[in-house]
């Protein structure tokens, strides 16, 4: 049951990465991405790493994915122009690819397991320690700083994605705080005599 869930998780993962990638609608690729989320969420807890499993689906399926959702359905961005714009520059991407690839090719040809590393994966954990406690060690001991920044940056891109949004549109009637204050009482209203049977 173990192995039929492991490669479940695996191929539901890859399906969704590829579809996020290749889809045409970015909303289709937005739900796809929430299915790699799910399903790498899955593997982590076949590798008992329930934290961070729940980690996994409740800051990017339930936070990052709906922002990007709700970003995508927010921007309202003609889609057939930035197909068109990335056609011209399609054979750009190929050739970046085809490099990336043989750089991933040139690395996992000459990597080589450690020694220590089958010893260190055979012994059991320490029993004092959860698997909880160690990530919470290595996350706010060991690489603070790196965790801080990952906070920054996920700051600005919050940020990022508030100014992308916000638009002014003319055909739209905004509040506008200060004409509100500062408007004189004398001249915001008009009286006038309306004599019966007349109009204004």
């Amino acid at each position: 049951m173990m192995v039929f869930a492991f490669y479940l998780f695996a191929l539901s993962a890859i399906a969704g990465g590829l579809f996020t990638v290749i889809s045409r609608n970015p909303v289709h690729s937005v739900l796809w991405l929430i299915l790699a989320f799910l399903s790498s969420a899955g593997l982590f807890v076949l590798m008992g790493a329930e934290f961070v499993a729940m980690l996994l689906v409740i800051v990017y399926v339930g936070a990052v994915a709906v922002l990007f959702l709700f970003v995508v359905m927010m921007l309202d961005v003609d889609f057939a122009e930035l197909k068109a714009e990335m056609a011209r520059y399609l054979p750009v991407a190929l050739l970046i690819g085809v490099v990336i690839l043989m750089q991933l090719g040139m690395a996992f040809g000459a990597w080589q397991a450690s020694e220590v590393a089958g010893s260190q994966l055979a012994s059991p954990a320490p029993a004092e320690m959860s698997n909880t406690a160690a990530l919470g060690v290595i996350l706010y001991d060991r690489y603070f700083l790196l965790f801080q920044l990952a906070g920054l940056i996920l700051l600005v891109a919050m940020i990022g994605a508030i100014v992308l949004t916000l638009r002014h549109r003319k055909d739209i009637k905004r509040q506008d705080i200060l004409a509100q204050l500062y408007r004189d009482p004398a001249k915001a209203m008009e009286l006038r005599d309306v004599k019966p049977g007349q109009g204004l």
